[in-house]
């Protein structure tokens, strides 16, 4: 499961680096492709907000429960629900744009300056804080009473699997002429 949310991890920075690409051809004056990044966010908000921090979640409350000398994270389920809010603030304003709707262009700067910043700062949080506590402290037995727990949790990645899901497929050209 840990292996799991590190690999989400690593997928979940490539898109950011593409986002603060299109945050930087903006500043400068250049055109982007609002579609691909609606379809960045969407999929942050598809997989990300309703599989990846769910499972650390169920994986948070179990430490609670089970080692409650354990270095209390609380901040964990703060920042999740903070970026639910920055997703949805950042898809409302593409939304807008997509709808040919005027938005300055130092709002939607500012919205994805701040969804990538929150993003990268909670990875890092995430990454330094609480996944080595997991990998040192949780023993078999705990991740695979974890593992029932996320079962009902768990999706596979609309974007970064091998299946024929059609979802998310200009993005994953993309990705695939980007490499």
């Amino acid at each position: 499961m840990l292996n799991r949310l590190m690999r989400d991890h690593k997928h979940i920075a490539i898109l950011l680096k593409i986002l603060n690409k299109k945050r930087i051809l903006l500043e400068s004056g250049e055109s982007v492709n609002f579609n691909l990044v609606r379809d960045i966010v969407e999929y942050m908000q598809s997989y990300a907000e309703h599989s990846h921090h769910p499972l650390e979640d169920v994986i948070y409350d179990y430490c609670l429960d089970k080692y409650p000398d354990l270095p209390r994270l609380a901040r964990l389920n703060e920042e999740h629900q903070q970026l639910v809010a920055s997703s949805a603030s950042l898809m409302s304003t593409l939304n807008l744009i997509l709808n040919d709707v005027v938005v300055a262009k130092e709002k939607l700067i500012g919205d994805l300056s701040g969804y990538v910043s929150a993003q990268e700062a909670h990875m890092l949080f995430e990454e330094r804080e609480l996944f080595p506590i997991l990998a040192n402290d949780l023993k078999d037995e705990d991740w695979h009473e974890i593992n029932e727990r996320c079962l009902n949790k768990l999706m596979d990645d609309p974007l970064f699997s091998d299946d024929d899901n059609q979802l998310f497929d200009e993005l994953r050209n993309y990705l695939s002429l980007s490499d």
